[in-house]
C-alpha cells in the first residue's frame, strides 16, 4: 500500500480477475454501482446494533385497546406499531 497516497492502493476482486484503485472503488460506491460486489465478501458483513433485546412495558388497558385498534386499521401488529412509532420518534430527535 502506498502510504503517501492511499487512494492509489490497489484492490483485487474476490475472483482475482480485476484490479482497481481504492479511489476507483470509492467512486463506484458513491455512484451506487453494483460492480463493487466483485470486491466485497458480503457474507462476512453484519449490521450492528440490530440484535434484539426484550423490553417489558406496562400500558394502561385503554392504551392497549387504542394501540390494537390503530394497528388493526393499518394491518400490522401491536408490536410493529409500537416499534414503528418509537423508531420514528428517535429518528425525529436525531435530526434535531
Amino acid at each position: 500500500m502506498n502510504l503517501e497516497n492511499p487512494d492509489s492502493a490497489l484492490m483485487r476482486s474476490l475472483d482475482g480477475t480485476k484490479t482497481i484503485t481504492v479511489a476507483e472503488f470509492d467512486k463506484m460506491f458513491d455512484d451506487g454501482s453494483d460492480e463493487i460486489d466483485a470486491f466485497i465478501d458480503w457474507s462476512s458483513f453484519s449490521k450492528r446494533n440490530l440484535e434484539t433485546k426484550r423490553v417489558n412495558v406496562d400500558f394502561p388497558q385503554w392504551m392497549v385497546f387504542a394501540l390494537d385498534r390503530h394497528a388493526k386499521q393499518i394491518g400490522i401488529t401491536r408490536q410493529a406499531l409500537i416499534k414503528s412509532w418509537i423508531s420514528d420518534k428517535l429518528e425525529e430527535r436525531k435530526s434535531k
